[in-house]
Formats: structure tokens, sequence, C-alpha cells
């Protein structure tokens, strides 16, 4: 283990590979930061950097656009409520509404110094234990992603407590829309209305920058010339990335250490990925809370807990690519593509046979999570400035950057007018006190919980439909996880009843 550690860090600290990785951190936290950019469209944009490294340099340097592009998506999330990429959108929950009060540099210190425990904690994990966690993963079929999406699911019942139906009824609206597009099994065209743009589905990411970026903007257009969080006497302290005390590190040490864990569990799944990871984290983390109504009104246990899980998730998705060759998420498989043009084979062999591609992305997340931290700062502080400038002009950038966001996602129009139309419902939602974040979580899982439960259906082979619903509730996770759910789900109804029981006595 001493020899994996030494050969993965000689490889990190050749200076000219050093200067890359460096040159990497800052390319991945501003594509992640842009939206629209996924950290899967940043990995991309970062293959050709690699054409003329070796494959062990290559990887290494992937690795580590990977992890600073999920961190930098946290800070745009933040300062103005659009999710850089996907996995942050929890984060606006709570991270948004403490930048309005002028707490931005203090979301941002406890965003950064959380993503970098969570990555560095999933690469020890991925160092240590990855041919472990990949059995552990493989035991787990469709029928257990099915109940793990599901549970990401019932955040619903914890979004808005005030308004439960509306609730509900935005993440139904959101599973509806997951269903336009070709049937995952069969093929079939389900809701295009005979048109062809819609036979790819509904695109997440231009329907999470419209919901999100363009219904702030039209939300802010009745509010003061300039974002709210910028008053106050010592706005310029405020106004920056700053670290989080000791006290409240340690006041966030469970949130963080439980966040880091279940996010590492859940990247190692193969198709999970961050987005889950950070979803059932936020959701996870409320559940259990002393005092889940703060969630969503600004506190610090909802900026750790999707940023340690989201950022444990990328480590995690790495464990399954090195251990078997088989990619734990979109952005891994493009690290896998890029391998094997440059004559890799991936599988169970290439550990044996080379080891130090294992200590080279370890020694890359470690030394990336180190270096993100300083360079997300620099580009913090450069971000917070943005927020000076009159609304009148930092609205039309800020629609013009979504719009740029979208048309990169396929290079299409049809996505830019997917993210105006989003735009303009988001808006109705929020005026008729609909949650649009419930709509895109259904969206966003609907499609992942659809295709596993029918997969895990057609698997079970019943003779009737409680035949193979038997066999898959039988499977201990799957039943235990579903379980779980129903509980969380029935909460809402049941507190209150055992609240009046109480009181009745």
């Amino acid at each position: 283990m001493f020899n994996l550690l030494t050969s993965g860090l000689s490889v990190v600290f050749a200076p000219k590979m050093f200067v890359l990785i460096i040159f990497a951190v800052f390319l991945g936290t501003l594509f992640g930061a842009l939206p629209g950019v996924s950290a899967t469209m940043a990995v991309t944009l970062g293959i050709p950097f690699t054409y003329k490294m070796d494959a062990v340099s290559a990887i290494a340097f992937l690795v580590a656009i990977y992890c600073a592009s999920v961190t930098g998506g946290g800070m745009t999330a933040i300062l103005f409520k659009i999710p850089g990429v996907p996995s942050s959108a929890p984060t606006t929950y709570d991270g948004y509404p403490m930048a309005q009060r002028g707490e931005a540099g203090k979301a941002l210190g406890v965003q950064l110094i959380c993503s970098a425990i969570g990555g560095i904690f999933a690469a020890v994990c991925m160092l240590l234990l990855s041919p472990q966690l990949t059995q552990a993963a493989l035991s787990f079929g469709p029928s257990e992603l099915f109940a793990i999406s599901f549970m990401g699911l019932s955040i619903l019942t914890s979004l808005e407590s005030d308004n439960i139906c509306r609730t509900i009824i935005s993440g139904l609206l959101g599973l509806l829309l997951a269903c336009i597009g070709l049937d995952p099994l069969l093929g079939v065209p389900r809701l295009t209305f005979g048109t062809r743009f819609l036979t790819s589905g509904i695109e997440m990411i231009p329907v999470m920058i419209g919901f999100f970026a363009v219904t702030e903007v039209l939300k802010q257009t009745n509010k003061p010339a300039k974002l709210q969080a910028v008053g106050g006497e010592d706005q310029k302290s405020r106004m920056s990335a700053k670290m989080p005390s000791l006290k409240e590190l340690f006041l966030l040490k469970w949130v963080i250490a439980r966040c880091s864990v279940l996010g590492t569990v859940i990247g190692i799944l193969p198709g999970a990925g961050a987005t889950i990871a950070s979803f059932l984290c936020y959701s996870a983390e409320q559940k259990i809370s002393r005092t889940p109504e703060k969630f969503g009104t600004g506190c610090l246990e909802g900026i750790a807990a999707p940023e340690a899980g989201n950022n444990a998730a990328t480590g995690g998705s790495m464990v399954p690519l090195l251990s078997l060759g088989i990619p734990g998420g979109n952005a891994a498989a493009i690290m896998m593509s890029a391998l094997v043009l440059k004559g890799v084979t991936m599988g169970p062999l290439l550990l044996v046979n080379q080891p130090q591609f294992l200590s080279a992305t370890f020694a890359s997340m470690l030394v990336s999570n180190i270096i993100m931290v300083l360079a997300a700062i620099v580009i913090a502080k450069i971000f917070v400035q943005v927020l000076k400038i009159p609304y009148s002009v930092l609205g039309p950038a800020i629609i013009m950057m979504a719009t740029i966001g979208a048309f990169a996602t396929k290079n299409t129009a049809v996505d830019v007018i997917l993210m105006a139309v989003s735009g303009l419902i988001g808006f109705v939602f929020v005026t008729c006190k609909f949650n649009s974040s419930a709509m895109i979580l259904g969206l966003v899982l609907g499609v992942i919980c659809e295709s596993n439960l029918r997969r895990a259906y057609t698997i079970a082979n019943g003779r009737t439909l409680m035949d193979a619903t038997a066999k898959i509730m039988t499977r201990p996770v799957t039943g235990i996880v579903l379980l779980v759910c129903a509980a969380v789900l029935l909460s809402p109804v049941v507190k209150p009843l055992l609240k009046k029981k109480q009181n009745a006595s």
C-alpha cells in the first residue's frame, strides 16, 4: 500500500504534471461554475489536452477536472441560484438564502471545505477498499437501484412542509415529464405528440437552467436594482469566500462524516452518480435533524450535506471503473473511452498488471481536492464581485449565460426554447406557490426509477404481478430501503396525529 501511495504521488508531483493538475483544477472549477456545463461535459472538454500524455498522466488530469467541476457547480448555486452542475441543485436550497442574507462568504467557505473533505474521504476509500467495495456494488441489481432512487424521491415530503400537497403534485408533474420520449425498454414513443424533438425525452440541463436561472431573473425584476446580499457596512468581508471556524466545522462533523460515507457508496453503484448522492444526502440529513424546519431557510447543514455527498460520489464512481472496467457514471464512462483510445485494457486485471492507475487516480484526487480549495477561493472572489453589478445589467447577463449553457448541451435551438418555456413555467410555479425544486427532482430521478423498476420486474419473471412484487420485496436491501421510504413519506401525516394525541393526553 505504501508503494502504491509513493508511486502515485511521484506521478502527480512531477513538475510538469503538477502544473497540469493545477491547470486542470482551475479549468474544472470554471467549467463547473458555468451553467449547463455538466461534470461529464467538463471531462469531455478536457480530453483534447490529454492527446500527448501517457495513459497514467491522462487519468490523473481528467480526474482533477472531474473533481473540480463538481465543486465549481456549487459556487453559482450559492451566489445566483444557478446550479453549475445537476448535482449542485440541492445546494441552492440553503446556499442562495444565505447569500441573500449577506452570508455568501460563509456559505462558500463551508461548501469548499465540505467538498474537499468528501472528495479526500472517497479517495482514501478508493485506495484502501477498491476491490471489496466493487464486489459489494455488484450485488446491487435493478431492484436495489430502484429502491435507492425512490428514497431520493422521499425528499418531496421535506422540501416544503407548509404545503405538502402542492409539493407532491409538483413532484408528480416532474415524474410525468420524465415519461416523455422513448420507452426505456421497448423503444416506443410516449407523449411525444408526433414531434421528433421530444423522442429523446425532456433534457434535464435546459429544464434545470430554466427553472432556476430564468425563473430567478424574472423574480428579481420586481426587486431593488442590486441583490439583497450586497447590503451592509461590512459587505466586502461578507462577499468573499471565508473559511468556517473550527467551532462551526466541529458542529458539522457528523453531517460531513455521514454524507461522505453515503456519497461514496452511492457513487460506487453503476449509473447512480453524484446527482442522486447529493439529493439523498440532503434528504437524509433533513430527516434525522433535530431542527428540520431550518432546512431551506439558509442553514450550514443544508450546504454541507449535498456538497460532501456529491464530491464523495466522484471518488466512488472511480472504484468500479478501475476494478472491473464498469463506469460508475457518465463522466467515468468518458474517462474510460479516453483510456481505451490510448490502448489501455479496462477490467479486473488492470489493477493487477498496472497498479499505477489506481495510485495515480488516488494521488490526483487527494492533491486536487486540496488545490481546489485555494483555486475556488480565487475564482469565488471574482464571482462575488459580479453581485455588485446593478441587476438591470446582471439579469440579462445571466439570461445570456443560461442561453449559451442550454444551447451547448446538444447544440440545438430546441434546448434553448425548452429552457425559456421552463423558466416561464417555473415563474408560474413560484407565483402559484408550487415547488419547482420538487418538479426538478421528479424529472431527475423519474427515468432512473422507472427503468430500474421495470428491469427488476422483468428479471423477477413472476407468474403474476403480485408474485413478481413478492420476489422483489423479499430481497433484503430492497425491502429494507422501501420500508424506510414508506416511513419517510408517511411521516408528515403520522407526526401531526401523534402530536395531537400527545396534547390530548
